[in-house]
Parts: structure tokens; sequence; C-alpha cells
């Protein structure tokens, strides 16, 4: 039997074997059988079937290789070392050793992947579709590795897959109940240490599984799985303002000296910022498969369930200085990219806020089925599935004012001091003149509360159904499968804000009077809130990234973030505050909040596809060709009026587009132990919710904005791989890869200058050279133009009084086109050759290189041009050890950053980058770099006995803190996260 036809008795249900192993972590192979022609029907013998027990480190990779080895498509795969126990805890931390994935991380913690250099994926649960926030599906992080056997991760699709992956697929594939061959209970307890936040997260899971022969009644079969994990996490993060500014004199002799920074100018940084937040996430979820098959009947029907709850909240602090202007110090120099060190900023106020910015979440997929063979030539599958995510953004906000006490208060003056800021390995030192300027409560006031919920709403309905026939009368064609897919998706949301008497309460330090028309601030030692307040002072801030000396920034005296998560009991203090004024407040939180019309969204989207894929056999060389036929069918509405009932009038525009998606893969049996395969394909991906609805989502400030447009075209992409397989003995891998992506109906971000009447008495000018400024009032216009250093606030302050200050808004349009070329090498050996101890050793070791360009001349979002993934393990029957590194190279992580955004290359300091014509324009304007970073993780085990092991496992073992630069290489930003530590047991019976 030829290798590729091994596959072939894997993937049909006719040749299911009886006697799998593990709670579905078990694979079966055929190593070697006599050939066969391809017309002639033959059961395989069982003698000739090997039967991997999957166990331990060595036992999940040789599994893996299988899978990988007897698969049409290009693929990787991660096969869980035990009952449900994947190689790391997280799903993206895991997929992240897979050659040609990188992982996005928030707070740490793995969450989304990266395939080739692109993040529009696809999350699959059994071959469905996922339902998150957005396009992409669930979380990897939402979703527990204990509940999974295999996780595969197809770079080449068949014209079966469900479209919407650009770099790749990931399918989570869970246990089905008629695997079992016996019964299973499988338990693991864990305590995951955070060093940040010194806390100890509770993590628990379970599974259970049988199946019973009920005679004539057939077969049943159930299996039940639950986790869950409550755990406190911090991110430190410190950045600032770039911006280039004409060469001065730094040492005082009349002479301006050269930066050698761009045109003429040096880099400045200013609008020093310190931001600690520290997470609570509480993640339940439970999975329930159900199975039963006829007794004489070649059939099954399934129903699988599964469901994720996340609930926690954020408490968080940030504390911005603003302002100042540069007085070179004796100690002043430029460094080799023409950046100022060691400097005063004389002038400079400081703003702390508290604030929190959590998203709850419940999403389920559930999906009835059936699988059946009708005679030993057809099966046919049908299914219903219905995945659906409710999600609820809550942010509030408690911000101070740094105002000066008088009593009583004629006048407003804003606290102002020196900062010296002196450079030095990690986070710059800052030290203030007034060294109580973030502690005294005579230089601090109540400026706002601010709060708002974002609900979203997405919900897919999908139907399926598929045949299979496997002999047509042509001997070359080993297969045919063909069929339909049908969808019904809604997608809402609404937001609503707190607005008493139809106001926030920004800038209530000044605009809230008393009965006599005077100011009437709110000083942080009032008895109605000083019990609120706490000093905050961490012990272990940044002690990633290390700090360059003292940093008063880090210590804080501010609205204590564990109160505000009681956001109405908040509002009551604030309330109390206020009551005498003219900004007294009455009724509840919920009477005053206040729904967002403008943000109102409501998203109707039709798919049906439909498929034909052959399965050709010649011998030596087997194929899959075929295509995917798709019709798409949008409604995107914003609301256009309310009537004088109270009800929306909405508004809809519609886009219909259809795609033919063809796909070709290739394999060639070079050898018994090589492969070549080819492999090409047309592919789309649909824009986000957020991008295809023209609802505006405007911040806070009234400053910045997004906007979508229902008009948008998905991306396409034409994609091209070769790649050669070279398996050794023992379940070893050698392998290498090229890939080529086109990706057509590419986007780009557009900014425009929105007139809104609400910035003259609500826009928040404290950072005013993010503000754009209008050529006439009450008319939007399609350029951005800023403030310069001499007009300055006062400048702004008075255009924002005429209505001739805008709302900077950016919106994807379609435009240009952009390619990925890649490679690909792995290698992954045991060394049981070896004598003793050493045949325990191993490696698994992965490079990619990807290179990228869009129209613009910036490489594409998120693509390294270098990254490494390895793996050394050890392991006998009772103990294993593994340290596992992955690095990635400099990316472009961000375009049009606002705190970056007059920073390119050309060093005009204008944000031009959307218009070739005009004067000043550069592409590179904007972009943020995440920088080279490495990271080591640590896990072993012990097998106490057949039923309990003792496990530890260290993410980020090394501390690796995060830094982004500009585009000249300037360091604005960095950001660290803790370092995990978990210790548990586990049991299986």
């Amino acid at each position: 039997m030829k290798l590729n036809k091994i596959s072939a008795m894997f993937s049909g249900t006719k040749y299911k074997a009886n006697n799998l192993t593990l709670f579905g972590a078990a694979l079966t192979a055929m190593l070697t059988m006599p050939a066969y022609a391809a017309e002639e029907e033959v059961e395989p013998n069982t003698d000739d079937i090997e039967v991997i027990a999957v166990k331990g480190i060595f036992g999940s990779l040789k599994a893996a290789n299988l899978h990988k080895r007897t698969d049409s498509r290009i693929v990787d795969a991660i096969v869980a070392e035990d009952i449900g126990k994947l190689p790391d805890d997280n799903i993206a931390e895991a997929l992240q050793r897979i050659t040609g994935v990188s992982i996005e991380s928030d707070f740490g913690v793995g969450e989304s992947v990266t395939i080739r250099g692109v993040t529009e994926n696809l999350i699959l649960l059994n071959g469905r579709s996922t339902a998150g926030p957005g396009r992409s599906g669930i979380s990897l992080d939402d979703f527990p590795s204990s509940f999974l056997k295999t996780v595969e991760v197809i770079k080449s699709p068949t014209p079966e897959m469900i479209e919407g992956a650009l770099g790749g697929t990931v399918n989570m594939q869970t246990v089905r109940p008629l695997e079992l061959s016996e019964p299973l209970v499988a338990i693991t307890l864990d305590g995951e240490y955070a060093d940040k936040t010194e806390n100890i997260a509770p993590k628990f899971t379970a599974a259970m599984g049988d199946n019973w022969d009920l005679g004539s009644a057939g077969t049943f079969g159930a299996a039940l799985n639950f986790s869950y994990i409550d755990r406190e996490i911090r991110r430190d993060e410190f950045f600032n303002k770039v911006t280039l500014e004409d060469n001065i004199d730094l040492d005082g002799d009349g002479v301006v000296d050269v930066s050698n920074g761009p045109n003429g100018k040096y880099i400045r940084t200013t609008e020093n910022t310190v931001e600690q937040k520290t997470e609570q996430r509480e993640r339940t979820a439970y999975g329930i498969s159900l199975q039963w098959e006829p007794e004489d009947t070649d059939a099954n029907i399934y129903l699988d369930m599964n469901a994720t709850s996340l609930d926690g909240g954020q408490a968080a602090y940030s504390i911005l200085d603003v302002g100042g202007s540069v007085v070179p110090r004796s100690d002043s120099y430029y460094d080799g990219n023409g950046q100022i060190r060691n400097y005063d900023l004389e002038g400079v106020f400081v703003i702390p806020k508290t604030w929190s910015d959590f998203t709850t979440s419940e999403s389920f997929s559930h999906a009835l089925g059936g699988e059946w063979n009708i005679n030993d030539n057809i099966e046919i599958s049908a299914e219903y599935s219905l995945s659906k995510s409710e999600d609820r953004q809550t942010a509030s906000e408690f911000n101070l004012r740094p105002i000066e006490r008088t009593d009583p208060t004629l006048d407003l003056v804003t606290h102002k001091t020196t900062s010296t800021t002196i450079g030095g390995d990690g986070i710059p030192s800052h030290v203030y003149a007034d060294t109580e300027l973030l502690t005294n409560p005579d230089n601090l006031v109540f400026r706002e509360f601010y709060h708002k919920t974002l609900d979203t709403e997405n919900e897919e309905q999908a139907f399926r159904f598929d045949f299979k026939i496997h002999d047509i009368g042509v001997d070359f064609i080993s297969a045919v499968k063909a069929g339909i897919r049908i969808t019904d998706r809604d997608y809402t949301a609404n937001r609503f804000d707190l607005k008493p008497n139809g106001n926030t309460l920004k800038d209530a330090y000044k605009k809230a009077t008393d009965s006599n028309g005077l100011y009437s601030p709110t000083w942080i030692d009032n008895p109605i809130i000083s019990d609120s307040f706490t000093t905050v002072n961490l012990n272990n801030s940044f002690n990633q990234t290390g700090i360059a000396g003292q940093n008063d920034l880090l210590n804080y005296h501010v609205y204590d973030a564990e109160r505000l998560k009681d956001a109405d009991a908040t509002y009551l203090l604030v309330q109390q505050m206020l009551q005498n004024t003219s900004y007294a407040m009455n009724g509840s939180l919920a009477d005053n909040m206040v729904e967002d019309n403008g943000a109102y969204k409501v998203i109707n989207e039709k798919t049906r596809a439909i498929y034909a894929q052959f399965h050709l056999d010649f011998e030596d060389l087997t194929a899959v060709i075929g295509g995917r036929y798709v019709e798409t069918d949008l409604e995107s509405s914003v609301v256009d009026s309310v009537d004088s009932d109270g009800n929306k009038v909405l508004t809809t525009g519609k886009n219909d587009y259809a795609d033919f998606l063809p796909s070709l893969n290739v394999t060639y049996n070079l050898a018994d132990d090589s492969l070549l395969r080819f492999a090409a394909a047309k592919v789309m991906r649909r824009a986000d919710f957020d991008e295809l609805s023209p609802a505006l989502s405007i911040d806070n400030s009234l400053v910045t904005g997004t906007q979508g447009s229902y008009q948008l075209e998905p991306y396409r992409v034409t994609q091209y791989d070769l790649s050669f397989e070279h398996y050794l003995s023992e379940g070893g891998l050698v392998s290498a890869a090229i890939f080529y992506k086109d990706v057509g109906s590419f986007t780009q971000t557009d900014s425009s200058c929105l007139a809104d009447s609400d910035t003259v008495n609500g826009q928040n000018t404290t950072q005013w050279n993010n503000i754009c400024l209008l050529d006439t009032a009450g008319v939007s216009q399609g350029n951005i133009v800023n403030a310069t250093e001499a007009q300055g606030l006062a400048y702004v302050e008075a255009e924002k009084a005429a209505g001739r200050t805008g709302i900077v808004i950016d919106t994807d349009v379609n435009g240009g086109s952009g390619e990925v070329t890649g490679l690909e090498l792995a290698y992954q050996q045991q060394f049981t050759f070896l004598p003793g101890l050493w045949s325990g050793f191993g490696v698994n070791t992965n490079y990619t290189y990807a290179d990228s360009s869009q129209p613009d001349g910036n490489p594409l979002l998120g693509i390294s041009n270098h990254t490494a993934n390895g793996q050394v393990y050890w392991e006998n029957d009772d103990f294993q050890f593994r340290l596992a590194y992955n690095w990635r190279d400099r990316y472009l992580h961000e375009q049009t950053v606002k705190r970056v955004q007059t920073v390119g290359a050309l060093g005009y300091n204008v944000f031009n980058q959307n218009d070739p014509t005009a004067d000043n324009y550069d592409p590179t304007v904007g972009n943020s770099y995440r920088e080279a970073r490495g990271q080591f993780d640590f896990s072993a085990s012990w097998d106490i006995n057949d039923h309990f092991t003792v496990v530890a496992n260290a993410v980020n073992l090394t501390g690796e803190p995060i830094e982004y630069t500009t585009e000249l290489g300037s360091t604005w930003n960095y950001s660290e996260a803790d370092r995990r530590y978990t210790v548990g047991v586990r049991a299986k019976f």
C-alpha cells in the first residue's frame, strides 16, 4: 500500500479502530502493508497496524508527525501527551512550537496565533466555526487545552474546509465517546503562581467518559469535560510621546548642535506615562459529547456542546505627565539615533487616572450531526451547528487634575513643576522638582468619573451536508467528495455612556459651580472620598526591564482601583460630591446611562457555499483537487434617526459578492520515508464586523475614533506551497518548505478630520498636539492638520472655542496589494540510538524566514523576518523534563500609532501617510515595531504510579519584557507581565 492511502483509511468512518486508547489522544498508523491496485477494495490487516498509545513528549511528537505524514494537506499538529494534557497549558502557547507559528499575548498569556506572518486566521472546533467578538472565533486563552486530543494547523486548504483563513486554519479536535475502549476519569488540580501579583490561582480540570453496549439498541457513549481557573495577573507599561524637533544648542555655546537625526531634527520624548494594570480572570468551561451508533447500520449520531464563561475585573492606574519645554543640562547629549538624553522639561503637570476596562463573555458552540456509510462505496454526513458569543465591555475612569488649592477658589491654577529625565539601562529615571507632586492633596482635585458599557452579540447558525463516493469507475480517482454549507450570522453592538443631565462629567472641577457661580472643585482629602484613596508604590515594578534610577511616576496617591470595580458605589460617592453644584445628579447610575445611537451596529451576513473535490491516485503521486464557490450577502445597519416613540429608525447598506476558491494539494512519494508536496489555493477573508459598520466609535476624549464601511471587499489571497518531508526512524522528522502569498484587496487606513459640535464643550485638550484642526468650523476635511509647538495649547483652546477642532477618524479602505514569501525548516528526533540515560534525550527545532511588503513599501503587520523555536527534552518511564525557547525578530506591530504618529524615516514631523502627492508624504510615520524577543519555558512531570502524576511548569522563565520602537529605532514603550509558575497533580483512572 502506498503511504498516502493510509490517510484515506483514517479519514473515513468505515475503517475506525476499535482499540484507541487515551481520551482521544491515541493515533493509529499502518507502517507497512502489501501494495495493491487502486481499484481493489482491501480491508486493513490489523496485524500490520501499529497502535501508538500516546504518552510523554516523544509519543506526542511521534503521533504529530504521523498525523502530518498521512494527511493530504500541508499540516502540522500537536497531539496530547496524555489524557487531556497538551504540551502547554495554553493552546496558543502550545502552538508556538509549530513551524511558522508565532503568538500574540495579553498580560503575558497567549491568546491568538500568527501563521506564516498572517494574523487573519480561523479557529475551528471539530471542523466547525466558533464564536468570539470577531471573525477569527474564540480566543485561544478562553478554550481549555485539557478538552483537546489534537490541534491541527492547516496551511494548505482543501475545498471542503470553511473559508476565512489567510494564514492558516487552527482546528481543535475533542474526543468522541465511541473512541474510548474503556471507562475513563481524569482530574487535574494545579496552583499557578504569578510573580507580579504574587497570587496563586487555582486551576481545576476534570474529564470522564464511557460507552455502553445496549445490544439491539446499539452503542451509546458520553464524555464530559469541565475546567475552572481563577487567576490574577498584572502588566506594567512605560511609554511616552515621540516627536521630531529642530536641532538645538545643547552646550550653550550659541551654536546649534547636530543630532544626526533625519532632516535636521532630533528625537524628543514627552508625555511620560506609567500604566499598571491588574486583571482578575475567572474562566469556567464545560464540554459534553454524546454519541450513538445503531447495531446493524454503519452510522452514528452525535451531539457536541461546549461553553465558556469569562468573568472578572480590572484594576488599573495611569500616571501621565504633560507639557513642558526642553531645557538642556550640562550632561545632555544626542545618542546614535539622534535622540536627546539627560534633559529637563520645565512646566510639566501630571494627570493621575484610576481605571478599569474589562470584557466579560459567554460563548458556546453546539452541534448536532450524523454520519452514515450507506454501503462500502458511499458516505454521507450532515450537521447543524449554533455558535454564539455575548460580550460586555465595562470601562470606568476616576480622573484627577493638578490644581493648586485656594479658598475660596476664584481661579484655577494648574500645578506645574520641572522634571529631570536621565537615561540608562531600562526605564529612564524621572525626578520631579516637587517631590510631593503625586501625593500632596493640596494639588489634586477630582476631574471626572466616566463609565460606559459596550455590548456585542455574535451568533452564527450553520448547516452543512457532505457526501463521498469512493469508486466512480475511474481508476485514478480514488474518491469524490462534495457538499454544501449555509450560514446565517447576526452581529449587534450597542453602547451606553454615563451622561447625567445629558452631559458627561468631564472637567467637573472647572464646570461644576456652586450656588454663587463659583468654582467648586473637590480636593482628594475631602471626607466624602478621602477613605477611598490609596498610595501605590509596588515593590516589583519593571523588575524585568530595570529602572535607570529614581522614578517618581511609580509612587502615587490615587482613587483605589478595587473600589472602582464597583461602579455603582463610585457613582454614589461622586453624586455626594456634586450634590450642591450645577453638576448635581439624580437617580442611580443605571438611570443616567444614555445609549449612544451613533455607535449602534446591526450586521446580518448570509453565506452559501458549494464545493467538490477529487481524490486522485497515481500510485506514487496522490492529489486532492477541486474548488469551493461561496456567495456572501451582507446588510449593515446604523441608526438614521429616533422617532417620537423612542424607536430607532435604521438605514441599511448592502454588499453582495461571490468568490470561487480553487485548490490543489499534491503529494509525491519520493521514497518510503520521503514526501514532496505542492499546494496552490485561492483563499478569502471577510472584513471584521467593526470594519463593516459605518457607525462611529469615538474615544472619551473626543480626539480620535474609527469608522467602518459595508462596501469593504474581503481580503483575497493566492498562495503557493512546496515542501519536502523526510521521516526518520523512530518517529523523527526533517522538513523544509517554501511558501508565497499574493495578497489582493489589501486594506489600508485613511484618516480624516471629523467636524462634531460636541468638541466645543466636550473635547479634552490635554494632549493638544493630537487634535486635528479644521479649516472651516462645522466642515469635515480629509487632511490632518495639527498645531505646531510654537502655537501650543492656547492656540488649540481658541480654535476649539471657535468650533475649528475635529476628531481624527481612521477608516479602513480597500487598495493595493501585498505579498509574503517565506521558508520553513524543521528537525525533530529522539536519540533512542544512544546508550542508557542518553537515549531519553530529544530535540524539536524549527526556523521560519518571511519577507513581506505592502503597496506603500512598509512590511505587512505582524511578520518577522526570522522566527525560531527549539525544545530540548529528556524523559524515561517516570520522569519528563522539557526546556523550550521561542524567538522572533523585530516586526511592524502597528501603524498610525498616536504616540509616534509624526515620526518617520524622512523626518518631516508631520502626519501624512495617506496622500503620496502631498508635501511631506512619508508612509512610515506612525509605525511602531516590536523588537526582537526570546522566551524560555520549562516543564517537568513525575509519574508516581499508573494513576498519579506530579506536574510543574514555568512560563517566561527568565522574565523577558517587550520593547516597542519607532521607525527611527528609538524606544517608546516598555511592557512586561508576570512570570507564571504552576505545580499540580494529575490523576487518571
